[in-house]
């Protein structure tokens, strides 16, 4: 019976996605073959700066910087394996999270210094309002604060879980989803304090994308179950639930048009339209490369970024075993990496 209902529900998943796959405006309006070795995890589009950000991570880690209007490549900053980059616009100072955590110039993109931190950085966030830049770890301290100026460190902060991706919502609140915990922790900016921690009720698992409508006080929390939750910020209500691709890592939400978006590695870009604050409806599926799954948005254009590469055949799964297209690929194919560009 079990088995009958898991086929149901994924069957269900799987209609609910292809009824909107093919309707809607957005499309892939560039995908450049840029090639190059290493792995790679997240981008980061600097609207006001017009550059691309893709750290690249292996025996030849560096940041590797594109034109955000012509994805023509600008140079590169080697030394670092990273996995994202944040930039602080007052400053002209980039970030890479990375251990030690590279600071470098953003207009010479040349290496300024490093920054010995603790914990295993992976996401990162820039908040213009403090001059800070967020470094988020799975393991304690979850938060490494830093100043953008000066690159000195200003405190830690522990979450109680591992953090995803975070959004700040202007008004001295940080949020930050916690992929183990199905939860979304609030930080106080000022105060660099946990406040208090937002519950889906065990209803959500994986939750590594995480966007927000801080006009209205909404979040989009993409999980891994496959749904986003769409909640209010204030105390976590579940407003409703709708279904995302497999193996999502990145949402984002674009003021300007009131959608959100959640890549997954299985081929698809979800756009989620908030027609207000009480309604939401998945308004299109993008048809995507496979393992495009982190995310970016140019907020002068309205463009989505993400990125991925041709892989060799998937090594066999244990017996017993269910294939996933997040986690299981074969070697990356030389020279396959690619960006790709989606639009109206």
């Amino acid at each position: 019976m079990r088995r009958i209902l898991v086929t149901v529900l994924a069957l269900s998943f799987a209609l609910t996605l292809a009824a909107h796959a093919q309707s809607g405006p957005y499309k892939i309006i560039a995908q450049p073959k840029v090639g190059g070795d290493g792995g790679f995890d997240y981008v980061f589009a600097d609207a006001a700066g017009r550059k691309l950000y893709i750290p690249r991570s292996g025996p030849t880690g560096r940041i590797t910087v594109y034109s955000l209007d012509t994805l023509a490549p600008l140079g590169e900053t080697p030394g670092s394996n990273a996995h994202g980059v944040a930039v602080d616009t007052a400053s002209g100072h980039g970030f890479a999270s990375s251990n030690p955590v590279l600071m470098f110039d953003t207009t010479t993109i040349k290496a300024i210094k490093t920054i010995a931190v603790t914990g295993s950085p992976d996401g990162i966030l820039g908040d213009p309002a403090t001059g800070h830049i967020y470094i988020l770890s799975h393991r304690a301290p979850n938060v490494t604060v830093i100043n953008a100026k000066d690159g000195s460190i200003v405190g830690t902060i522990d979450l109680g879980g591992a953090p995803e991706q975070a959004q700040l919502d202007g008004k001295g609140h940080l949020y930050i989803d916690l992929e183990d915990k199905g939860s979304i922790a609030v930080v106080d900016t000022a105060k660099l304090s946990l406040i208090t921690t937002l519950s889906l009720a065990g209803k959500g698992d994986g939750c590594a994308g995480l966007a927000l409508d801080a006009s209205n006080g909404i979040l989009f929390a993409a999980c891994r179950t496959p749904q986003v939750f769409v909640i209010l910020h204030t105390d976590g209500t579940i407003i409703t639930t709708l279904p995302i691709g497999r193996g999502v890592d990145g949402a984002a939400f674009n003021p300007a048009t009131g959608e959100a978006f959640a890549t997954a590695g299985d081929s698809t870009l979800t756009v989620v339209k908030e027609s207000s604050p009480t309604s939401f409806a998945v308004e299109q599926v993008v048809t995507t490369p496979a393992g495009a799954r982190t995310i970016t948005l140019d907020a002068k254009t309205g463009h989505i970024f993400t990125m991925t590469s041709l892989y060799g055949p998937a090594p066999t799964p244990a017996p017993g075993a269910t294939p996933s297209p997040f986690t299981r690929r074969g070697p990356m194919i030389p020279g396959s990496f690619s960006i790709i560009e989606i639009g109206k």
